[in-house]
């Protein structure tokens, strides 16, 4: 997971249970990647706010911004068991959120080997 870190302006990134929000793991600072259940929760919530207003398909990532951080949640589909999330935290300032976001979507398949 540390690799995920090596795109400039991630600060902290997380694989979360995208169900029961268990953390399973941390690279960077924790709480800027974002705390495990709330991050599911949202998530969640997103994903059935969109259902009800039509949209078809699983939700694919969520992305937020202040004006100081991005906040990122990606959906990682794997073979057996429960969908998971990669949270990333970054820092608005020195973040391409463009970049820092497709690296953290191609490297996303590496978390699970």
């Amino acid at each position: 997971m540390v690799r995920l870190l090596d795109s400039p302006g991630v600060t902290g990134v997380a694989l979360v249970d995208a169900v029961t929000g268990l953390t399973y793991g941390v690279a960077g600072n924790a709480e800027e990647a974002g705390d495990g259940a709330e991050c599911a929760e949202l998530a969640a919530l997103i994903a059935e706010r969109l259902g009800r207003a039509g949209a078809e398909g699983e939700l694919e990532s969520v992305i937020m911004t202040s004006t100081r951080r991005h906040q990122v949640l990606l959906a990682v589909a794997r073979p057996v068991g429960d969908p998971l999330l990669l949270t990333a935290g970054m820092d608005r300032e020195r973040a391409n959120l463009a970049l820092a976001t497709r690296s953290l979507a191609d490297r996303a398949a590496e978390v699970l080997a």
